[in-house]
């Protein structure tokens, strides 16, 4: 029975591993993205191209969404009541965004 117990601490530590890790993905690409939008802005009122700028911007943002996706999956697998609040929260903020 011990091992048992032993296995499901060592699989809740691995799962909430993975849910810092995604945590830690979102908030990175949250900063890329406000940097990403300055630089597009940027060339926009610049008179330069910015179909680069743009696209990087249009593929953080997808990125940002399939890690929220991601987040919520993985709260969902921990039994967490927070991966509704996770999935509203996370529609909330792309609109925001």
């Amino acid at each position: 029975m011990e091992l048992t117990g032993r296995t499901a601490c060592k699989s809740m530590s691995r799962a909430q591993e993975h849910l810092a890790q995604a945590n830690g993905h979102i908030a990175e690409l949250k900063v890329r993205i406000v940097r990403q939008r300055v630089i597009a802005k940027y060339a926009l009122d610049t008179g330069q191209r910015s179909e680069m700028a743009e696209s990087l911007h249009d593929a953080l943002e997808g990125s940002l969404r399939l890690f929220e996706k991601h987040r919520i999956f993985l709260l969902s697998c921990s039994g967490s009541s927070s991966a509704s609040v996770a999935a509203q929260a996370g529609q909330t903020q792309s609109l925001a965004i």
